[in-house]
């Protein structure tokens, strides 16, 4: 496995990988970016070249090398990691299909469950009878047999026990089956499958694994759901997964804007058209997840939702929400009760274009939408437009824009501003806790960690200054500084690429080293005096160092002071004003040099 990594290291370039991802722009010897894996206006995201490692300075204190990286970007593990970038590197890996057999945890043998359910569906659409109707019915509603075989689409066929009967013959357990959500239990003994009768759409992650099904029922039978989800499982969580994202994600990037729909269908037309940057929500709510996962690719997002301005609560939720994280939101003018499947079968697929083209931006969406079908010669018309638009108004956080929609108002319905101003500060909008998209918060770092990691960066600069910090010293420092520098010191010549492979183990670790390593670089570029730096933070660790002394004593002073040890006591007084004595003398001899 080493081996495979250090080849797959060699032949990919952190700067190549990682700006296949995010736009990356030159900042001396490094380069730099808004942190995909959180909500940030300055860029605080490095990568560095030289070091072949990222880190993020900003919102999420994140680092690490290019697997890191692709874990983190495509949400997935590190096996999965390393065949993304063994495909990418031209490696083969040598780690044979028995070894990984043996190694198998329990979400890769979901994957795999749900890859044999996919083909057990793909084959019934293919070879049975009900299978051609289906088959039929999709061609009918614009789908075309390469765009049905491209997204995997199949059918789960009417019998209680057709799919679970096949996985136990590829010799998978009913527990298993269960948990990965495609059988429901009857008793301890039997189960029945969780989707039947339905045409089943594959829910794939970020790497086209596929990982759920969504099924849409087949003929008429009014007791079922149209639609059919299987439930969160160990692999699907509705609130993580967009649909589609696997196949849109680099045009999403390329194109610099989402296309975001609400139905499989919807999103399926949308790619056949060649408009790739789409993708579903696939019947739920827009999370905050999802706008964490989206933002890793665009800013942008195009909705083509069937609004209006009573709207759908989630819904509006949900673009409020994009809106205060940063999003640039526009909304389509969709052709009146249709949806966008119907609309690329109906219209034909230059409509489509022309909506996605002529998208209006949410505010203006709104305004229009509050004035169609309404006179503005009206009182009762005017009452009802200035209701629905200034809680609208007055969620606008941006002045500028705020005034120019109440002008606007104000101007078409020929009303003082002063008056509509004075209608607004009546509405009392309910204060929601919006979540940021950024999955992680970065913790406050103490004086002391800081100063250690100071003196850590300039160690990567300059090892040979590791003789000068004595033994007691380093036994104060934290464990991760201290493992760092007890390294350098038994080899002042270790290379970076050398300490990340003897130490980088632990996630904390690799953090610090990757954080370092650009840090050091920066601190190169920006020509700071190295060993005025250094001074500075061997003697400000070594006040805070007496500071906590002196705190420990005088708590154990007080506690013998209840116990009355007074001979204890008096040991310990003597220690406590030594230090109090050698601070003030520290303090004339840094007056002195001033």
């Amino acid at each position: 496995m080493a081996s495979d990594i250090e080849e797959i290291k060699s032949r990919l370039n952190i700067v190549d990988v990682v700006s296949s991802y995010i736009k990356l722009e030159k900042a001396g010897v490094n380069y730099r970016a808004r942190c995909p894996f959180h909500n940030e206006k300055t860029p605080s995201f490095f990568v560095s070249p030289a070091r072949q490692t990222w880190h993020c300075f900003g919102g999420c204190n994140e680092g690490g090398d290019i697997f890191k990286f692709v874990m983190k970007i495509e949400g997935i593990d590190f096996p999965d990691a390393l065949k993304v970038l063994a495909q990418r590197a031209g490696v083969q890996l040598k780690t044979q299909d028995k070894e990984w057999e043996k190694t198998k945890t329990e979400r890769q043998t979901m994957l795999n469950i749900c890859e044999s359910a996919c083909k057990f569906y793909e084959a019934q659409l293919k070879k049975s009878k009900t299978g051609e109707e289906v088959k039929e019915y999709l061609l009918k509603r614009g789908l075309k047999e390469e765009t049905i075989n491209s997204w995997r689409l199949g059918y789960a066929p009417a019998t209680w026990q057709g799919l679970s009967d096949f996985l136990i013959g590829q010799g998978y357990n009913k527990e298993d089956i269960v948990k990965a959500g495609l059988a429901s239990k009857k008793d301890s003994q039997r189960i029945f499958d969780r989707f039947r009768g339905r045409i089943m759409f594959p829910i794939c992650d970020l790497n086209s694994q596929v990982i759920g099904f969504t099924g849409r029922i087949f003929g008429s039978n009014d007791d079922e759901a149209k639609y059919l989800n299987v439930p969160n499982t160990l692999l699907y969580d509705k609130s993580r997964v967009l649909y589609g994202m696997d196949k849109a994600k680099m045009e999403i990037r390329q194109k610099d804007f989402c296309v975001l729909v609400e139905g499989n269908v919807d999103c399926i037309m949308s790619h056949q058209t060649g408009i790739i940057n789409c993708i579903a929500v696939s019947g739920t709510a827009l999370t905050p997840i999802h706008l964490g996962i989206i933002k890793r690719y665009s800013s942008n997002l195009v909705l083509a939702f069937d609004m209006d301005l009573a709207g759908n609560n989630a819904t509006k939720k949900g673009i409020d929400m994009a809106l205060k994280n940063g999003f640039n939101v526009k909304v389509m003018g969709m052709v009146e009760e249709k949806d966008p499947a119907d609309i690329v079968l109906f219209e034909g697929e230059e409509k489509w274009r022309e909506l996605i083209n002529n998208a209006k931006p949410i505010n203006e969406f709104y305004f229009n939408l509050a004035f169609k079908g309404r006179n503005v010669d009206s009182l009762e018309d005017k009452k009802k437009i200035v209701s629905d638009l200034l809680p609208i108004f007055k969620k606008i956080g941006n002045n500028i824009e705020q005034s120019y929609w109440i002008e606007s108002l104000s101007h078409k319905l020929k009303i003082k501003e002063e008056d509509i101003r004075k209608e607004m500060e009546k509405i009392d909008i309910e204060k929601e806790s919006f979540e940021e998209v950024s999955m992680i918060e970065k913790e406050k770092k103490s004086r002391k960690e800081l100063l250690e990691e100071s003196m850590l960066n300039i160690l990567l600069i300059d090892s040979s200054r590791v003789n000068l910090i004595e033994k007691e010293e380093i036994n104060g420092l934290s464990p991760l500084i201290k493992e760092v520098i007890t390294a350098i010191k038994e080899k002042p010549d270790i290379s970076f690429e050398e300490l990340s492979r003897n130490l980088g183990d632990s996630p904390e670790m690799v953090n610090l080293l990757s954080s370092s390593a650009i840090s050091s670089e920066i601190m190169k570029e920006s020509q700071i005096e190295i060993d005025k730096e250094w001074d500075k933070c061997l003697e400000e660790l070594r006040i805070l160092k007496e500071k906590e002394q002196r705190g420990d004593l005088s708590q154990r002073i007080k506690q013998l002071e209840k116990e009355g040890a007074f001979e204890q006591i008096k040991d310990l007084l003597h220690k406590f004003n030594n230090l109090i004595k050698k601070d003030e003398e520290n303090k004339k001899e840094n007056s002195k040099k001033d």
